[in-house]
């Protein structure tokens, strides 16, 4: 089984208050020089079968339409090796 990996962030432009959350708290749990921070998703998919361009096709697809709203987020699908 093959493992691809979605990474969905907010646009650049967007506001991320969860983002602005952790970055004033870190100073308080004293976690220094952190200039920016952004939060966003992780999705981890168990493929059967080969991962291939059909298939990554198919993914793309699914994080497009699914798993991230392009109107304000950014993803990245990618194939991560077996550990």
């Amino acid at each position: 089984m093959a493992r691809v990996v979605v990474d969905v962030m907010l646009k650049p432009e967007i506001l991320d208050p969860q983002g602005q959350a952790v970055q004033r708290a870190l100073p308080r749990l004293g976690f220094e020089s952190i200039a920016d921070v952004r939060q966003g998703k992780r999705f981890e998919l168990e493929v059967a079968g080969p991962v291939d361009e059909a298939a990554l096709a198919r993914i793309h697809e699914m994080a497009e339409t699914f798993l991230a709203n392009t109107v304000i987020e950014d993803f990245v699908v990618k194939v991560e090796e077996p550990k």
